[in-house]
């Protein structure tokens, strides 16, 4: 994913500072200074901070930035993380099928950090929870919202049914 920005090294602070982002290289691609960052050594950049953000900015193209983190309480981690960075719109909400954490950087960009549960649900599907209360709680409620819907199954369940599918559409 590679976003145009208008500061650089705040942006670029502000995703190391809070997601733990490294930097891998930086650079000028003729007038645009490019700064690569990645959670993954196996991967050069997963984000590219490039300068060149208008100032005025009709609509943003981009929805969201989804990370996935492996735990409940690595997301509530990253929640006052995000929060001393200075993220704003902060709203911890399940879908069911994953608790996601929902914000937006200093320059206005949704991020969604998300943990799977084992569950599925049918989707869009977002109710709000509370970080504060304890991991099994918070698992009990995304399930029992889940359950609530007709197409509930696991997530293992529902991976082969979509691994069928996607079979069937690439003979297609």
């Amino acid at each position: 994913m590679g976003l145009y920005v208008s500061d650089q090294p705040r942006m670029a602070g502000f995703y190391q500072r809070a997601l733990r982002f490294t930097q891998t290289d930086a650079g000028d691609l003729g007038p645009v200074q490019l700064v690569f960052l990645s959670r993954d050594p196996r991967e050069h950049h997963q984000l590219v901070l490039a300068t060149g953000r208008p100032r005025e900015i009709g609509f943003n193209v981009v929805n969201q930035i989804s990370f996935r983190v492996p735990d409940i309480a690595t997301l509530r981690l990253f929640h006052d993380r995000l929060l001393a960075e200075g993220a704003l719109d902060m709203h911890p909400v399940t879908h069911g099928n994953a608790v996601s954490l929902y914000c937006r950087d200093p320059e206005g960009n949704r991020l969604e950090l998300f943990v799977d549960t084992p569950w599925y649900c049918e989707q869009p599907l977002r109710e709000p929870i509370d970080l504060s209360r304890s991991d099994e709680a918070i698992l009990a409620q995304a399930e029992a919202i889940a359950r609530r819907f007709p197409k509930f199954m696991s997530r293992a369940q529902w991976q082969a049914e979509v691994a069928r599918r996607m079979q069937e559409d690439q003979r297609g």
